[in-house]
């Protein structure tokens, strides 16, 4: 199998807090993963412990670990372990033996070194293509405080996956969820967010009221939710920063949920209930101008804008079961874009605007699935008794969702848009609701 390919650009992944150490070997560099073709093997690669420059301590493992974890993660890359290594890595400066990593099957070689002191970190890495006998880019280093070390440990990792696949990162990054606890007949739910690897849980609520499809602003400083604090849904505000909350759009005699920012994070798309009608409104993040999208005697919920803030993805049932039909942002006559047999629901357009994601139920189970825009290509990447909610990672090639077995506790999943890979997210206790945030400044 041809598992790589001529690597077509060596640009550097462009993120704040990147400080170029070393130029480029001027090796030609082949080392690619295409993530559009299948990848029946993962590539080998070998990340020896970073090196101690100085006052790291545990951190310089913990940091590596972390990098391996993140690529490994993905099912595209497996580390060979590091007791098969024949040269030891001892110094960030000294030359790499590329004749003892191809002895091995390395296809990659990430070396690091972490120094610090007085409360400031210092991470450094290189990349190398071992059968290319070079560097692939340059080095980079990653400075901050001691406790963001997994932030510059997610940062590396995303670096070397962009070098390899040609596509942006997504491991520094968070993750909104719903935690739940409690005896299923009074469930306590209370807003939480996370890593995107399980790592870090923080509340942002309490459990005083049902909270509901958390999602973050495209600036990731503001979170959307739906709260039954009031006796009814309602959409909410937050501020990520001071925690502050503010009620959105609230009308008398009504109930509003499923809310989601526009791409510019100036608008609210989300559903009003009504008399018994539901549907889709818009107003001003700040709470004003209020507007009304569709007008069906149909329940219409779940909209989505596409990344370009031009369309919207909706579920309505106008049609007799849930189905997906897309309009423009400005409202107006939808199109309907699924057409296989089931119940579709919960669609969320990609940040590369490709695909659209969704929950469907059809002959007893539940998928995960996408479709291109048009609604054409439609693929189930998996089944269960109950998979629900997708949300996207900010490169378009991952979903996190809920998933839960018959009797059990709601967990978060993820899988990646081949289908491949399917994994439970670490996090302790219940969870669901998942709303993956912009990859972090």
């Amino acid at each position: 199998m041809s598992r790589f390919r001529r690597f077509l650009t060596a640009a550097i992944l462009a993120v704040s807090g990147l400080a170029p150490i070393l130029a480029a070997t001027g090796a030609e560099a082949r080392l690619s993963i295409r993530l559009g073709e299948p990848v029946i093997e993962p590539m080998p690669f070998a990340l020896p412990t970073f090196v101690d420059e100085g006052g790291a301590g545990n951190l310089a493992a913990q940091i590596s670990e972390v990098v391996a974890a993140d690529l490994a993660n993905t099912g595209l890359f497996e580390r060979i372990p590091q007791n098969a290594y024949i040269q030891r890595i001892t110094s960030f400066g000294a030359p790499v033996s590329y004749p003892d990593w191809q002895a091995i099957n390395a296809q990659a070689l990430v070396t690091g070194a972490v120094q610090s002191s007085g409360g400031q970190v210092v991470v450094k890495f290189r990349l190398h293509d071992v059968f290319a006998n070079g560097e692939l880019g340059e080095g980079l280093q990653f400075v901050g405080t001691s406790d963001s070390w997994r932030r510059m440990a997610h940062k590396v990792a995303d670096a070397v996956y962009s070098r390899i696949t040609g596509e942006s990162g997504y491991f520094d990054s968070r993750v909104v969820f719903v935690a739940e606890n409690g005896p299923k007949n009074q469930r306590q739910k209370r807003l939480a967010v996370m890593d995107y690897d399980g790592a870090n849980v923080s509340y942002l609520t309490d459990s005083s009221s049902i909270v509901l499809a958390p999602r973050f602003s495209p600036t990731g400083d503001r979170i959307l939710f739906t709260s039954y604090s009031s006796g009814f849904p309602q959409i909410y505000l937050m501020n990520v920063g001071n925690l502050a909350i503010k009620s959105l759009g609230e009308q008398p005699g009504t109930m509003t949920f499923a809310p989601r920012f526009s791409p510019d994070g100036q608008t609210v798309v989300f559903s009003l209930e009504r008399g018994g009608n539901t549907d889709i409104y818009a107003l001003n993040a700040n709470g004003g101008g209020l507007r009304q999208l569709t007008n069906s005697p149909a329940i219409e919920t779940a909209p989505s804008f596409s990344p370009d803030g031009s369309q919207i993805v909706f579920e309505s049932d106008r049609t007799g079961g849930p189905q997906l039909y897309v309009m423009s942002a400005n409202g107006g006559e939808p199109r309907r874009i699924s057409s296989g047999a089931g119940r579709y629901g919960t669609p969320v357009w990609s940040p590369r605007g490709d695909y659209i994601a969704f929950t469907k139920q059809n002959g007893g189970r539940f998928h995960i699935g996408v479709m291109l825009a048009d609604g054409s290509e439609e693929k189930l990447l998996t089944a269960s008794y109950l998979d629900e909610g997708p949300t996207w990672a900010p490169n378009g090639r991952v979903l996190m969702f809920t998933r839960q077995d018959a009797g059990g506790e709601p967990a978060l999943y993820s899988v990646d848009v081949t289908g491949r890979n399917l994994r439970r997210v670490p996090v302790n206790g219940a969870a669901s609701d998942p709303a993956w945030s912009p990859l972090l400044p």
